[in-house]
């Protein structure tokens, strides 16, 4: 029973985390039409601050503590399971994603971002990719 406990705040801390990753990239599209020190790119900075330390962040921190503790409770799963072995590795890219989205939002705070709507555009689109396949390797089990 503790196993599916585990399991089921895993699946809400990754909903939390995905919810945060999708928002925040469409944020610094909007970020980039609105000129430094004005009111909005003000506003902005703070949503963009609050999302990522309180959701994004905190988020992130529960779905590995739970997706690890699952591991140490079945440390089978990681013997001969390709699929969890392809699934722990997109979960790293993103996290690498997260990260990179955390240097963005400085980059935003401090009114030096260089990058163009375009940009976020497509960053916005990375994590929606990495769900797909994590989705799939944990539903579909190809390996």
């Amino acid at each position: 029973m503790t196993y599916l406990w585990i399991k089921a705040l895993h699946v809400i801390s990754i909903i939390a985390w995905m919810a945060a990753l999708l928002y925040l990239p469409r944020l610094f599209v909007y970020h980039c039409e609105a000129k430094p020190g004005s009111e909005m790119s003000e506003k902005l900075k703070v949503m963009e601050r609050r999302l990522h330390r309180a959701i994004m962040n905190p988020a992130m921190m529960a779905a590995w503590i739970f997706g690890l503790t699952m591991v140490f409770l079945n440390p089978g799963l990681l013997q001969g399971q390709g699929w969890l072995h392809a699934k722990i590795f997109f979960v790293l890219i993103l996290t690498a994603t997260h990260v990179m989205m955390g240097r963005w939002r400085a980059a935003f705070a401090e009114d030096r971002n260089k990058n163009s709507q375009k940009f976020y555009r497509f960053a916005n689109e990375v994590p929606t990719v990495l769900m797909i396949l994590i989705v799939i390797m944990v539903i579909v089990r190809p390996f």
